[in-house]
């Protein structure tokens, strides 16, 4: 869903009486748990209150509106693109509750995203620990945009690693959109060998089956993203 599209959701609900945030475009805390008070108001039947398909936009009467393209957390993550850890520390720092350039912080660039737009998705014990994402949600047999995907950094058999989410593939590279990229939030290319393994939310709607399709992207690889 483009930022207008939201835009659309939120003004509907605001009209409905439902408490939806500012009518700014982003699916935040506010529209997503009004989005859940309205859909069990209205007994929809749908799997994963809190996101947005036909069935809610249908209900809304937003005939216009498109069901979104990708994952909520992915649009949500997407808002941050080019922040960095220096000039943007005061934005960056609020958001993600900790001093990002003191600290590896590609763990909690991921936990501060899923909270927001998942606020009931369980989180690993440290998330700061990249490696710890591969307990979390449930395992994907492949590349899918949103997927959060894991990797080995120094060595396999060591403890560091590196953590964001797909937005493409192509046949050497995932294309993962993270913070903590050239000490920044950026998309990078980071070789398929460094994959540890690919998550998915536990409380999100369930992964797309059908194979990601490869494409080219204008980004930097990446082989060390402390």
């Amino acid at each position: 869903m483009t930022k207008d599209d939201w835009k659309a959701v939120q003004k509907r609900l605001i009209d409905l009486g439902y408490v939806a945030g500012p009518i700014d475009g982003i699916p935040g805390r506010l529209t997503i748990n009004a989005l859940k008070r309205y859909q069990a108001d209205a007994q929809l039947p749908i799997k994963y209150p809190g996101t947005v398909g036909p069935i809610t936009l249908a209900s809304l009467e937003l005939i216009g509106v498109k069901a979104p393209t990708v994952p909520a957390w992915i649009a949500e993550a997407r808002r941050f693109l080019g922040d960095h850890e220096v000039r943007d520390a005061k934005t960056l720092d609020k958001a993600l509750g900790l001093r990002a350039k003191e600290i590896p912080w590609c763990g909690a660039f991921v936990a501060m995203v899923l909270a927001t737009v998942l606020p009931k998705e369980p989180m690993p014990a440290n998330p700061l620990g990249a490696r710890n994402w591969l307990k979390a949600g449930d395992s994907v047999p492949g590349p899918q945009v949103g997927a959060i995907a894991v990797f080995w950094r120094g060595t396999k058999a060591g403890w560091s690693g590196h953590v964001g989410f797909v937005v493409g593939h192509d046949k050497t590279h995932l294309h993962i959109l993270g913070g903590n990229q050239s000490d920044s939030v950026s998309v990078a290319r980071i070789a398929k060998d460094r994959l540890l393994g690919y998550r998915w939310p536990a409380t999100s709607e369930p992964a797309p089956t059908q194979p990601l399709a490869t494409s080219t992207i204008s980004a930097s690889i990446t082989t060390n993203e402390a």
